[in-house]
């Protein structure tokens, strides 16, 4: 595991701690008979840090990049076999005319 999903995961539990805490904040006000306005300030921190952390951690933990590039030995596509038999190229498309049909007949 590395520190991105470490941090992701305690971002997740810094939100669902916020959560809770809400939750029991607007209990809280209706034993009291008061009416909900808003959070109370350390929820809201608790939420902003809880966001950064998972922002933080979405754009660290997916990992590298792969080529797109057609002549890369990783590209997925260069390295399927020569079968043919599952390509279908006969589609509802070959009912309309082609702009180069089109083009030559005029």
């Amino acid at each position: 595991m590395g520190l991105g999903f470490i941090v992701g995961v305690l971002g997740v539990s810094i939100l669902a701690h916020a959560a809770y805490s809400t939750v029991q904040f607007r209990g809280l006000l209706k034993i009291m008979e008061e009416e909900f306005s808003n959070p109370p300030m350390n929820v809201v921190i608790e939420l902003l840090l809880g966001l950064v952390l998972c922002m933080w951690a979405a754009l660290i933990v997916p990992g590298k990049f792969l080529s797109i590039h057609p002549d890369s030995d990783e590209n997925r596509m260069v390295s399927l076999p020569g079968n043919l038999d599952f390509m279908i190229f006969n589609h509802r498309a070959k009912v309309f005319r082609s702009e180069i049909d089109m083009k030559l007949k005029l």
